[in-house]
C-alpha cells in the first residue's frame, strides 16, 4: 500500500506531547496535594506533585518553584487546553498570583507505519553514524537524524516511533527523509 503512494499515504499519529509553563509563583506543595483529587505527593521519592485530569487526558508535576511540566496531551492544542486548566486548580486552591507564562512545547512523540518490514541489520550497517543496533537489548534500531534533530526507532514490521521533536513539521519532515532510506532496506 505505503510503497506505490509513498510516504505521503502513511499517516503518522501524534501519541504524547510534552511542555513546561512557568506559573510564576513559589507554590506550597503539601497544599495542592491535600486540596486535590487526583494528585500524588512523596517529596522522599520525589520534589513535585504529580496531578492528572481527565479531560483532556493529561499528567503535570508541579514544582514549588512554580515551574510545571505537563505531558500526555495528543496536540499541542490540547495539551495548551490541559496546561491552563492546572494553572486554573492552582489558582483555585488559593495561590491567586498564578500566571500563565513561557508556554513551551519540548517534546512530541508520533508513531506511523510504513506497511513493509524491514532489514535492519542491512540499514544499521550502512548507515553506521547515525544508527544503534543491538537486537539482544532491544528489538529496534535506533536512528539519530541530524536535520531535523530527531530521534527514530525502527522495527522489523515497518513500525517507526519518531521522538525529540519541537513541532508537528519536525515529524513529518523526519518521516519524509527516512523514508526512502527505509524502501531501499525493504525485506522481499
Amino acid at each position: 500500500m505505503a510503497t506505490q503512494q509513498g510516504w505521503q499515504a502513511c499517516p503518522i499519529t501524534l501519541q504524547n506531547v510534552t511542555a513546561t509553563v512557568n506559573l510564576r509563583t513559589p507554590l506550597d506543595l503539601k497544599k495542592i496535594h491535600l486540596k486535590t483529587r487526583n494528585s500524588e505527593y512523596n517529596p522522599k521519592r520525589f520534589s513535585a506533585v504529580i496531578l492528572k485530569i481527565r479531560k483532556p487526558k493529561c499528567t503535570a508535576l508541579i514544582f514549588s518553584s512554580g515551574k510545571m511540566v505537563v505531558t500526555g496531551g495528543r496536540s499541542p492544542e490540547q495539551l495548551k487546553v490541559g496546561a491552563k486548566k492546572f494553572a486554573w486548580i492552582v489558582r483555585k486552591i488559593g495561590f491567586t498570583n498564578v500566571k500563565f507564562k513561557e508556554f513551551k512545547i519540548q517534546n512530541m512523540l508520533g508513531t506511523v507505519d510504513v506497511g513493509f518490514p524491514i532489514r535492519l541489520e542491512g540499514l544499521s550497517l550502512h548507515h553506521v553514524a547515525h544508527c544503534s543496533y543491538e537486537p539482544e537489548i532491544f528489538a529496534g534500531l535506533i536512528y539519530k537524524m541530524r536535520q531535523p534533530r530527531v530521534c527514530l526507532l525502527i522495527f522489523v514490521s515497518g513500525k517507526l516511533v519518531i521522538t525529540g521533536a519541537k513541532t508537528r513539521g519536525d515529524i513529518e519532515q523526519a518521516f519524509a527523509n527516512i523514508y526512502p532510506v527505509l524502501q531501499s532496506f525493504q525485506k522481499q
